[in-house]
């Protein structure tokens, strides 16, 4: 901690191998405070015997000047026995209302996961007002780095969301976000792995911890990604899985009986977090990198969505009835059928789960010639 008499000329040049808070002469309470990394402006005031901070913004993005202002506007409001905080909120404080403003939306948790996830370590304790075109767009191309271009752009969807709420409200704020920010769309194909790749992965995901069984139960129960990433133990009981209507895409509660091989994979997880999958801190987000997960095994081209596709099929090769397959994978059932009969079929997706972890088994493991794929399959490998 020092104090010096900041100028513009100081705040460009200023370095600190260690976290250092230099503290404005002129400016009671204002301080920038200075990594290796980055420059914040934060405001230090005491009220009611308690010593408290709040940040300003980022240097250069928050000027000398404008952080003067706000650490004056915040000393006011503290001699006023109001809350010192300027009335600038920070990404993560306006996102944090309208995420409870928008608690009734069915995507609403995996919107809180993203932020909370990808968004809030990089942008959180910055001033929502300060944070710029070139913000986002680094924001984005670090996600995609990480995690690939499908999620880059469904963090920018929820950005975009966040961004309309708040100029909704407040008339002098503009939105960062501009046509062009996308990455290279998802494609609907048809991509299933064939055998070969999905030896290659399964093999690569036994030595990835959490994120290697998160795959391995993805396709074990064919699952969507969210429904396996946001899963509590809660939902484990008696041997199945079951999914309440609000976490599930057609608003149904869908049951999942849990093959061998998938409680396999649940016994080796931790049971002291809440979220079987989700790392405990979510800020550690590399946890969930694919790119480097692709680069381990070799196969890329592949998204996780893919796992539920490819099992799908495996299901068919297994001589699973089609309807069957279909209500494993919590479809819908058309017609008057899907209409009257309000069955669980609880023994027959059992024996489903069951034949498609024996038929992995044997792709994983092959002996000999037991392995027959249809003649002409992409699963030839």
């Amino acid at each position: 901690m020092a104090r010096v008499k900041l100028t513009d000329r100081f705040c460009a040049t200023a370095k600190a191998t260690e976290q250092t808070d230099y503290f404005d002469a002129d400016t009671k309470g204002l301080a920038l405070r200075v990594n290796a990394r980055s420059k914040t402006w934060t405001f230090h005031f005491t009220r009611n015997g308690k010593r408290g901070r709040v940040t300003l913004g980022s240097y250069p993005s928050t000027s000398l000047a404008a952080a003067r202002g706000l650490a004056i506007e915040g000393r006011g409001n503290l001699e006023a026995g109001k809350d010192p905080k300027p009335l600038r909120g920070t990404l993560k404080e306006i996102a944090e209302r309208y995420l409870t403003r928008e608690a009734h939306l069915r995507s609403i948790a995996q919107r809180r996961d993203i932020f909370e996830r990808l968004v809030y370590p990089s942008l959180g304790d910055r001033p929502i007002d300060d944070i710029r075109r070139g913000d986002t767009v680094k924001l984005l191309d670090d996600i995609e780095d990480g995690s690939g271009p499908v999620m880059a752009n469904y963090t920018l969807a929820v950005l975009r969301r966040l961004f309309n709420w708040h100029s909704v409200r407040d008339e002098n704020f503009r939105s960062p976000i501009v046509r062009g920010m996308g990455r290279a769309k998802a494609k609907e194909g048809d991509r299933t792995l064939t055998d070969e790749e999905l030896r290659k992965v399964w093999r690569t995901a036994e030595g990835r911890g959490l994120f290697g069984a998160y795959l391995k139960f993805v396709l074990l129960t064919a699952c969507r990604r969210n429904e396996a990433a946001l899963m509590p133990w809660t939902e484990v009981k008696n041997g199945e899985w079951l999914i309440p209507a609000e976490r599930y895409k057609t608003n149904r509660d869908h049951l999942v009986p849990i093959s061998s091989a998938a409680r396999t994979v649940l016994e080796k997880v931790s049971k002291t977090d809440e979220l079987i999958f989700m790392p405990p801190d979510r800020k550690k987000h590399s946890h969930w990198t694919k790119l480097a997960f692709d680069k381990a095994c070799g196969v890329s081209g592949w998204t996780i969505h893919d796992l539920r596709r490819t099992a799908r099929t495996l299901m068919s090769r297994a001589g699973v009835e089609p309807d069957i397959a279909e209500r494993c994978l919590g479809h819908k059932i058309g017609g008057v059928r899907g209409v009257y009969d309000c069955h669980q079929y609880r023994d027959e997706k059992a024996k489903a789960f069951e034949a498609l972890a024996g038929l992995i088994e044997r792709i994983v493991n092959p002996q000999r010639d037991n392995i027959v794929p249809l003649k002409g399959s992409a699963n030839a490998g």
